[in-house]
């Protein structure tokens, strides 16, 4: 029987980390050979990508390079599919039209978190595709002229026949699978959807953002901050990915004892045992409580350690809009997230040892 934590991590949903495996159920040889045939049907019509075994695009055009070679788009894109789990807040917050998202968590009508739907206005909602595998036949019959798969781990073989739906960005080579940077992926997406002026615009706004929120608490530079995870009875720390990038962007560093569970190799989410939760320790720790991980908050072993008796933890349910915005941690959901948690952060580190634990709704 699977733990929780591996559950989590083949349905896409384990949260915060740079890097995610396959999901459950993924897409053998022979189902793809056997499918194959009714999606290249379907879409051998203006695809222009190449690959590094492949020829030179038919006709000059943005040409983005990924892990599987590169794609050359000449026209800006009119119907967009997102395969990989955030894209769709880049695409909406560069004016680009959605037609199909690969839902990630959540449950929101179109795939779209709160401050997606917000954006996307009165404009038709996308078609939700499932996370656990592709179905090409689906994406094929939504007539993109642009895949997106840049926040993703697509396999060679999925990029080989979405290539053939459609121009298809896989994920960059430069990072591991699920990892990319945010900035990195409003610039691919920018480049893609022809819009490189505007993505640049919004990774500078969301970067001045927090510097304003630095030079408004100078506290939190050199302060320590950690992100973690209560999955039912196992609690989890994070080094890497959109949560913890968070709070570095805010000028907190790791504690030292945090980040001796990592080493430059393996950056990957620790699990940290119930006898060793003192590592948990920091002037703020943010904790997003999934499965029946409310019951560990409670127990005496997290109440009694001093990150929460001096109230510097908040805790924060799965589906709260602040573990949300954390998990995308993109171009939509930085600002939220900046909005919703700095207040609550600077009341953590105010260094008040009355201060109550905190939680999210």
């Amino acid at each position: 029987m699977k733990s929780t934590i591996e559950r989590l991590r083949t349905d896409r949903r384990l949260p915060w980390g740079g890097t995610a495996p396959r999901p459950r159920g993924g897409v053998g040889r022979r189902e793809l050979l056997a499918g194959a045939g009714s999606v290249l049907l379907l879409g051998a019509v203006g695809c222009t990508g190449t690959s590094e075994e492949g020829g030179d695009a038919a006709a000059p055009g943005r040409r983005i390079e990924h892990k599987y070679g590169s794609v050359e788009i000449t026209d800006r894109p009119a119907r967009v599919v997102t395969v990989g789990l955030t894209e769709q807040d880049y695409v909406l917050a560069l004016g680009g039209t959605l037609v199909g998202v690969r839902e990630w968590f959540g449950g929101h009508e179109g795939a779209l978190w709160p401050w997606a739907r917000e954006v996307l206005g009165d404009a038709p909602l996308p078609e939700v595709l499932p996370v656990e595998e592709l179905n090409f036949e689906r994406i094929a019959a939504l007539e993109p002229d642009l895949i997106l798969g840049v926040n993703s781990g697509l396999t060679q073989e999925e990029y080989d026949l979405l290539s053939n739906v459609a121009p298809t960005v896989a994920q960059p080579g430069d990072y591991p699978d699920y990892g990319a940077p945010w900035q990195d992926i409003a610039r691919i997406v920018g480049r893609a959807l022809d819009r490189e002026a505007e993505a640049e615009a919004l990774v500078a706004d969301i970067e001045e953002r927090f510097e304003q929120a630095r030079t408004e608490h100078p506290e939190f530079d050199g302060a320590t901050g950690l992100l973690a995870t209560f999955i039912d009875e196992a609690a989890f720390v994070y080094a890497e990915g959109p949560a913890p990038g968070f709070l570095t962007q805010l000028g907190f560093e790791l504690p030292q004892a945090a980040a001796e569970l990592f080493t430059d190799e393996n950056r990957a989410p620790v699990e940290v045992s119930l006898e060793r939760l003192e590592v948990l320790d920091s002037d703020v720790l943010l904790v997003g409580l999934y499965g029946d991980g409310q019951r560990l908050a409670e127990r005496p072993v997290v109440r009694d350690l001093d990150v929460a008796r001096e109230g510097r933890m908040l805790t924060m349910p799965e589906m709260s809009g602040v573990n949300g915005a954390l998990s995308f941690g993109s171009v939509l959901s930085l600002p939220f997230a900046l909005d919703e948690l700095v207040p609550r952060i600077a009341d953590l580190a105010d260094g008040d040892a009355e201060t109550e634990p905190a939680a999210v709704e």
